[in-house]
Formats: structure tokens, sequence, C-alpha cells
């Protein structure tokens, strides 16, 4: 049957924005035409509008069926299964201008259209607006671009959430692509946390990818992060971890502070002086010497006499050599003192002081092979803003920042991929608290966020978000107060139910891939602004690389086909091949396990690269 007719049926309840819907008994049932375009009726996520006078009200199918009717009407209704179930979710005029909220409600018996491709086009248009980034189409109507509103997108937060190979990695190089455009976003800013290096081969050409053991034959530049950049308790936790008392705590506090001051003594900083320093503020200082200081205060032995009193020399082993073995700030070596209550040949005593700088010397030991291990050297010896003994460096953090966040390239990618697992959370922590700080205090400032909005992209974000993540606390504050200073967020998850609820809660866009889980999902439904479960059932359907896009950032809720960018410009996530699917009549080798396997493989270079933690070290000759 071929009809112009959009009537679906008319209202029977409203119940806040839930209204339900009979089907009129002169409307088709199944598929319908509109203007040569066929449609199936009563579709789970399809748009149906409601006139009120020169206005419709706007709503999504989300249940459809005897699940829908009404509970007054279960027991005795006269429409059968007839019944639909409609999320009301903005309004707009007859024009086809559409706003998200309502400022009036449907009555009983007011008629229920169905949405044409027409309609969609006049509420998804205007791709001609710079705004707008065209990310793909919706779902079945392929002349319908899937736009979003760049504007809500980077400074209302975001969220990418999808399961392990539902097309999540590639949506997120889609979208940096599409915000990295140098015609129409010139003056871009994004700052992308890697943790597994997926995007740098990707988008090498628009970023300036920093690594830990960086190749620059790659076209990567080392990764520093001055551990006097580090606030106390930051810095404390990767270098002597927990104190045991306050007293040992307060020691090193005291001593940092004054390290501090003594730095800003020697090397003026405009800005700084002894009275409004405080421990947090990032100056640098020695924490080789400071960490010397330290261990021969703790743990040194000193001579006494054979009244028990001290003499001001400490104790010092020897060498084969007869030379004193003192140790060494710089490399961290430590000194070697005599055995407590050794007697020497003139009858002296050897014994520490009676009270100790601190209790427990094993964090210093800790410290001090920290400061040895070479993958700890990004933090402790961070080339250029590396220390010496009187706080000079050659280059200051103004250098760092501007390297971060305001190069010539768009994108800036922290490939963190190299940083010891032990303190990843924490470094996380810490690059995202240094970059709130600079930008809140330079707001006003043309470098700042307001001249010049930055979007942090934070991968596998539930790794460090969740109730005991160390980026909990600088992230709620992110999602809570960044847009007021240009600082926008994008988390990417394959596990929102382990992410703290108050960060998604603060998201305003959400793209809502394939989720098979239940509980994930919940969280996602119960975190959209929109009372939207029905749609939000559809995810563990969805196919790879398409997406429910719900949010502020969208006209509409809209089931979208996430155009995937050009293979050499896709993230390095795919799955392993296990056996491809060819054509057997084709002369071509199937990959993985159809592989014939490889003679007498070299697994020296399996051993090296496990034992240096560098995927890309060198082969072995």
């Amino acid at each position: 049957m071929k009809t112009n007719s959009t009537l679906l049926g008319s209202v029977q309840d409203v119940s806040g924005t839930t209204v339900r819907v009979v089907l009129s008994n002169d409307s088709p049932i199944g598929l319908t035409y509109v203007n040569g375009e066929g449609y199936k009726i009563g579709q789970i996520g399809s748009f149906v509008k409601i006139p009120i006078g020169y206005n419709y009200l706007y709503g999504l199918i989300t249940q459809v069926g005897a699940s829908a009717v009404p509970e007054n009407q279960s027991n005795n209704q006269p429409y059968g299964n007839r019944w639909m179930t409609i999320q009301l979710v903005g309004e707009g005029q007859k024009n086809g201008n559409f706003q998200r909220g309502l400022t009036q409600y449907p009555t009983i018996n007011d008629e229920t259209h169905l949405v044409s491709e027409e309609d969609l086009k006049r509420i998804y248009g205007q791709p001609d607006k710079p705004y707008f980034v065209n990310i793909g189409n919706i779902s079945g109507a392929e002349s319908i671009p899937a736009l979003i509103d760049v504007n809500k997108l980077v400074t209302r937060h975001s969220a990418i959430l999808g399961t392990t190979g539902s097309g999540k990695s590639t949506t997120v190089a889609s979208i940096l692509n599409k915000l990295s455009d140098p015609e129409k976003y010139p003056s871009s800013r994004i700052l992308v946390f890697d943790i597994h290096g997926e995007y740098g081969a990707a988008l090498k050409d628009r970023a300036n990818i920093f690594k830990v053991n960086a190749d620059e034959n790659n076209d990567e530049k080392e990764l520093y992060i001055p551990f006097w950049a580090l606030n106390f308790d930051e810095l404390s936790n990767i270098s002597f971890g927990n104190f045991s008392n306050d007293r040992d705590r307060n020691t090193v506090l005291e001593r940092i502070l004054s390290d501090k001051i003594q730095s800003i003594t020697n090397n003026p900083k405009v800005g700084t002086t002894a009275n409004n320093l405080s421990v947090d503020t990032p100056i640098p200082f020695s924490l080789n010497h400071l960490w010397y200081n330290l261990y021969k205060e703790s743990v040194g032995r000193y001579y006494r006499d054979n009244d028990g009193n001290p003499i001001n020399n400490l104790a010092y082993e020897e060498d084969e050599a007869g030379q004193q073995i003192i140790g060494n700030p710089i490399n961290a070596t430590p000194p070697i003192f005599k055995k407590l209550n050794q007697n020497t040949a003139n009858g002296v005593r050897i014994n520490m002081l009676p009270t100790p700088t601190l209790n427990q010397s094993q964090q210093l030991h800790n410290l001090g092979a920290k400061l040895r291990i070479p993958r700890f050297d990004f933090l402790f010896k961070p080339g250029p803003y590396l220390p010496d003994e009187n706080g000079n460096t050659e280059k200051d953090l103004d250098e760092l920042i501007k390297s971060w966040i305001g190069s010539d390239k768009p994108i800036t990618i922290l490939d963190l991929s190299g940083v010891p697992s032990t303190i990843l959370n924490t470094i996380i922590g810490v690059l995202l608290r240094i970059i709130y700080d600079g930008l809140f205090w330079a707001r006003n400032l043309s470098q700042g966020g307001r001249e010049r909005p930055l979007l942090l992209l934070m991968e596998e974000a539930h790794n460090y978000l969740n109730q005991e993540g160390s980026a909990l606390s600088i992230v709620k504050k992110i999602v809570k107060e960044g847009r007021k200073y240009g600082i926008g967020s994008m988390i990417v998850s394959q596990r929102p139910s382990e992410i703290d609820s108050t960060i998604l809660s603060q998201c305003g866009t959400f793209f809502a891939l394939r989720l098979t889980n239940s509980s994930d999902r919940s969280h996602v439904t119960s975190a959209v602004s929109d009372n939207l479960e029905g749609l939000t059932s559809m995810l563990p359907i969805l196919k790879t690389g398409e997406a429910i896009i719900l949010g502020e950032s969208v006209k509409l809720p809209m089931r979208t086909n996430i155009k995937p960018p050009a293979k050499n410009r896709r993230p390095d996530s795919q799955d392993p091949i296990i056996f491809d699917e060819i054509d057997t009549n084709e002369s071509m080798v199937p990959g993985g396990w159809g592989n014939i396997m490889e003679e007498n493989p070299n697994y020296e270079e399996f051993l090296e690269t496990w034992r240096s933690q560098n995927p890309k070290i060198k082969r072995i000759k």
C-alpha cells in the first residue's frame, strides 16, 4: 500500500516526558511510503512528531506492543497490542528549527506522526556551518550527515564508550582527524593521553609525539616530566612512598621547602619570593642531593670517644685502595658506613647519633634505587630540566608547557606506554594536574584556555578514574570547573561501570558503541540527561563502528555509522589475524596461524625487548 500519510495514532497517556500512543485503526501496518520513501512502522529508536499549534514535539520510540500498554489499560483495553511508548526529547517549529527541552506537553488525542527523511534533514542539516563536524551518517539514512556541534563537544565534556572490538579507537581517530583539520580549525589544541601507543602512527603528520625512550627516526620526542613540577604529595608518593609517621613527613616537607627557597635565592624567579613560595610551587631543586644528605643523617655511623661523646666525623668504610666510600649524590650511589660498635685502632667507638633524621631508612633505600633505575630517568633525570645542586636548569617549565600545548601542531600525543606500570596512574594524575593548574592561572592570557580551548583525551580511563584512581580528584575538578577556563575532556573507556559516576554524569555528550555488559549499559543509561532506556537497550546489537550519540552536541539522539579514517590514519589497535578470510582460488598467504612457522626464531631479541620494556628496540644482529 502506498500513501503519503504520516499519521500513526493519538496520544492516550502522558506522564512527564513519557507519552503512550495508540496506533490508529486507519494507520498502515508494517511498511508505509512518504514521498516515495519506505518506512517501517514502530521501529525502536525511530522518531515521531506531535503537532502542537505551530510547533512540533519530537520524541523517540522506546517501546512497542503489549509492554507499552499503560498499567491502567493492561487488563481491559480495546486496542490489542497497538501501543507505542514515546520519550519526548525536544521541540521545534514547523520550518525545522529544533531545540532540546520542552515548553509544553501534549494532551489526550493529539495526533502522532511519523518523522520522514525530509524532516530529519531539516533538523540535522546545516553541514556548511563551521561549528559542525561530520563524522558519518545517520544509520538507515545515508544522505543525512551525522553532525556534531564542536562548541558543546569540547567544553561540555564527552565520553566514548564501547566494548573491545566495537570500533572505539577508530571512532576516536575519526573525531581527532576532524577536529585537527588545519583549514577548518587552524588553532585547535588537543592533548592525548595514549596509554598503549596506538595513535602516534595514525596522527603523526598533525601531532607532536612525546614518549619515554623516543625513536627520533620515527619523529618522536623524549617525554620529560620534571620531578620538581610535582606537588609534595605527588612527589612523596612516587619517591618516598607512604610515610609511617607525621614526623618523617614533616621533615621531608621542610627540607624540600628549604631547598626551594635556596633555589630562588640562587636563581630568582619572576613572581616568586620566599614569602609566597610553598612546598608545592614548581621550583627546581636537587632531589639527588636531598636524598644524599638525608641518607647520611639517617643511616650514617659516627665516631664516638671513650666517654660516648660524638665526634663530628662520619665513619666511612674504605675500599681496597684505602679510599673512604663516601658515595656520590649525582649517581645516587650511597655511602657505606662501618659497622656499629666496631673498635678502631685508637679505641674510639662507632655508633649512630641518638636521633636519626628519618626513622624509616627503608624509604631512603627505595628512593636511591629509583634514582639509579634508567626507567625512571624521564622523571628524576629530565634532560634539560634536571637541576644541579644549586637548582640551576638549562630550561624552565615554560618551554615544556609550550611544547605540549603551544606548538604549531594541533595535537600532542603523550605516549605513556614506556612509563613504569607501578607509577603510571600517578603520572597521569600529575600531568592532568600540571595542565589544569597552568591553564587555571593563565585563564586571562592569550595562552590560556579561554582564548584557545584545550581538549584532553583520556584513553583507557577506567584504569585511573575509578574509586581508587590517583587521577580521580583532578579529573573531577576538570569536569566540574574546566568549562569556565576552556578545558574540555573526552573520556574513552571499555568499562564505564568502573568509572566514577560523578565524572560520567558531567559528560554532556555520549558516543555509546556496542556494550554487551548490562552493568556498563546501566551506567550509560543513568548518566545521560534524557530518559532513554529504550534507546540504550539497543547497545548490545550495534554493529562495529556504529554508535548511538546522545547529549548536548547533537540536536537529537542519533544512531550513527561512524566513518572510519583512511587506513593509514587508523590507530594501531586492530585485532591480530588468526586466519585471513581469503578466496582460496587466489594466490594469497593466510595470516596468523595459517602462516608457515618461522624457522629458528630469534628469542634473544624476545628477551631483550622484554628486559628493556621497549617494543621498538633495535634488533640483535
